[in-house]
């Protein structure tokens, strides 16, 4: 900078002005600036400014690597949002490694992130003593927390869209429901099937214990888990899948044993991926705001990130059913 202010016979306040766009600088003065510019090849150190500024303008993102679109719709959000506030997003996958997490999380908090987004479902959290040398680095969690950090947390109504999915299905005349869940070791798959419960308890329907299985939310679960259940000598009629990636793998196995969608099975799924209206027949669904998700992610850490001593907020989004063509409608 002071190579171009010298060359350009400016002061260095003025290269900073004309670089910033922050205070008027005539034309001429700007243009030698530029030329000096240019003739050096000079470009912004985002280093040095960050050490003067205190920010770096980056969020960091640690997410759970997994088969399921989710995941990557919800990280897609937060990387618009991140782009139309000015901030750049550094990813990081867990790949189910307790080991790697840590890993990773030191990774990002090494390079000064001004704040972090947290996605992921291993059910042993990130090692305390690498936050204890953070202890204000702003934080939000994303759908499910494994760990207390005391942070903000924004999750959908996993119980009522349970509730929805199966209502669905009851006041379409089924009665023998099945429901594919999640692992029930995470909150929102565990919630789900509470919803599931609830709803078939209070129209007076048996749920029995075959038509319950417990999966891991990926293609192959919900493939393994609707072969399981075609083959008992009493069918269900229908089935609510704890999310779409597992509906989809119930779809394969419906298709492979010759039975047809919703003719001979109706299938219901949680999430409203992008695969699920393009599937045969269109997936009916229970859809999560996932664009809405990521970008409220992103402006409640930037809201926590100028007021770091604020109240920690839940902010739970409410999900909706999305009619498709996988359910016959009587």
């Amino acid at each position: 900078m002071k190579d171009v202010a010298r060359l350009a016979g400016v002061s260095t306040s003025t290269v900073s002005h004309v670089i910033n766009n922050n205070r008027f600088v005539s034309d001429g003065v700007r243009k030698k600036v530029n030329d000096a510019i240019a003739e050096l090849n000079y470009a912004p150190s985002a280093l040095a400014r960050s050490l003067k500024m205190n920010r770096t303008n980056t969020i960091g993102m640690l997410v759970t690597t997994s088969n399921n679109p989710f995941y990557a719709e919800v990280v897609r959000g937060v990387e618009r949002s991140c782009y139309e506030r000015g901030y750049s997003l550094i990813l990081c996958n867990t790949e189910g490694d307790h080991k790697r997490m840590n890993s990773s999380l030191e990774t990002l908090l090494q390079k000064r992130v001004d704040g972090l987004l947290l996605m992921c479902t291993e059910i042993k959290g990130p090692s305390a003593e690498v936050f204890s040398r953070y202890p204000r680095l702003p934080m939000v969690m994303m759908d499910w927390s494994p760990f207390a950090f005391g942070g903000d947390v924004i999750q959908d109504n996993s119980f009522l869209g349970g509730e929805i999915a199966t209502n669905h299905l009851i006041e379409n005349g089924f009665t023998r429901i099945a429901c594919i869940a999640g692992p029930l070791d995470k909150s929102p798959a565990k919630s789900r099937l509470d919803g599931f419960y609830r709803a078939m308890a209070q129209a007076g329907l048996d749920v029995p214990p075959e038509y319950v299985l417990e999966s891991d939310f990926e293609f192959s679960g919900g493939f393994s888990a609707m072969n399981q259940l075609l083959s008992l000598p009493l069918p269900p009629q229908a089935v609510f899948a704890g999310n779409d990636a597992m509906a989809v793998g119930a779809y394969q196995a419906i298709w492979q044993k010759g039975l047809r969608i919703p003719q001979d099975i109706a299938v219901v799924g949680y999430d409203d991926i992008d695969l699920a209206a393009f599937l045969t027949p269109p997936l009916t669904t229970i859809h999560q705001p996932k664009d809405e998700l990521g970008k409220l992610a992103v402006d409640k850490l930037l809201r926590r990130m100028d007021d770091a001593d604020a109240p920690s907020d839940l902010l739970v989004l409410t999900p909706a059913l999305i009619n498709r063509g996988s359910v016959i409608c009587r």
